[in-house]
């Protein structure tokens, strides 16, 4: 039997109101617009879910009320990914020993978890692991800390809630080309994954390693100003290039450790950071052509749901895998700058 956890489900919730990207375009930020059309055509989004409807967006007086109806979405969206992701894998809420929670795109204390836990019925001695400003890398983070614990407790049972709110944190008066860029990527939605302990009975693919990058000097590229106005997007046109610059060497060097090579991947579960980062990650890995089809797909459906995004790719190969004996490697990168790599076996 193998030591390591398994992943057993992954389950994917979006808001109902879909928006294709002309409309989200000026009704998120209520200035479109000549300068938006350049942005819209190259960011490879052609629809996006959004937490409210789009009316509704130029009704939010500011911080306080944007976050409160985060938390009200984050909690109903939440619910439904866990208990979809719960009974895929045949799981009770009682049998959960550990929640990760990741979000970063609204505030709540106690955590969105927290606020679930007695709700769905989880056991009063379930742990909590609540991780906040991961960002975009968070998805596939939240799955090598959740890893990394069941590591330590072979016969528990961990699961991982993601959700992000990205049009709640977009900024009306924020002209910048960051925040258009921003407006015309993120999009809206929640993950939840069950994993189980290597006593546990195994389902999906293992996870064989995982491994933490922070590049230096990068803390600029990617991340929040956040203040009286809620979060402003700080984005740097750099981030394609220090994916290139550092993430294949960091690829190689991880499956060398395992005596693999790029070639001996065939399932590649990459975050869709928009068109230039996936370019990047294709071009300093030498990828064949379709590699990064479900992360394109996810892109061009939903927009970049932060750390939700990494974990809508990984369920859709969970729900195409690949034959037994095969490895997959989960990428994802965020603030600080920083990259997550995470190596499955089928």
């Amino acid at each position: 039997m193998t030591s390591n956890p398994s992943i057993a489900a992954v389950a994917v919730e979006f808001p109902p109101h879909q928006v294709g990207q002309q409309e989200a375009l000026s009704g998120l930020t209520g200035f479109g617009g000549p300068q938006f059309d350049r942005f819209a055509a190259s960011a490879g989004v052609e629809r996006r879910r959004l937490a409210i409807p789009l009316p509704e967006y130029g009704k939010l007086s500011g911080f306080t009320e944007a976050n409160d109806t985060y938390i009200d979405v984050a909690l109903t969206l939440g619910e439904r990914a866990i208990l979809a992701a719960l009974d895929a894998a045949n799981i009770t809420p009682t049998d959960v020993d550990v929640v990760f929670s990741t979000t970063v795109t609204g505030l709540a204390v106690p955590t969105i978890e927290a606020r679930l836990a007695t709700r769905l019925g989880m056991r009063p001695d379930v742990k909590r692991v609540p991780l906040f400003g991961l960002g975009c890398v968070a998805g596939a983070a939240g799955v090598a800390r959740m890893h990394d614990y069941l590591l330590a407790f072979p016969d528990q049972v961990g699961l991982l809630l993601a959700v992000e709110l990205c049009s709640l944190t977009l900024q009306r008066d924020d002209y910048s080309i960051a925040n258009l860029v921003a407006a015309s990527l993120f999009g809206d939605g929640a993950a939840a994954v069950v994993a189980k302990g290597a006593n546990r009975t195994p389902a999906g693919p293992t996870v064989l390693d995982t491994r933490s990058r922070i590049y230096p000097d990068t803390e600029d590229v990617m991340g929040w100003d956040i203040g009286s106005t809620g979060f402003k997007i700080k984005l740097s046109t750099e981030v394609a290039n220090v994916a290139e610059k550092y993430v294949g060497e960091d690829v190689r060097n991880f499956l060398s450790d395992h005596g693999l090579t790029t070639a001996d991947i065939g399932t590649w579960i990459c975050h869709p950071g928009g068109p230039k980062v996936i370019e990047a990650i294709e071009h300093t890995l030498d990828l064949p052509e379709n590699a990064l089809d479900h992360t394109r797909k996810s892109l061009r459906d939903n927009g970049n749901l932060s750390s939700v995004s990494v974990l809508d790719v990984l369920r859709a190969n969970l729900a195409d895998p690949p034959a037994p004996g095969s490895f997959g490697l989960m990428i994802a990168m965020g603030p600080a700058f920083c990259s997550e790599l995470v190596l499955l076996g089928w």
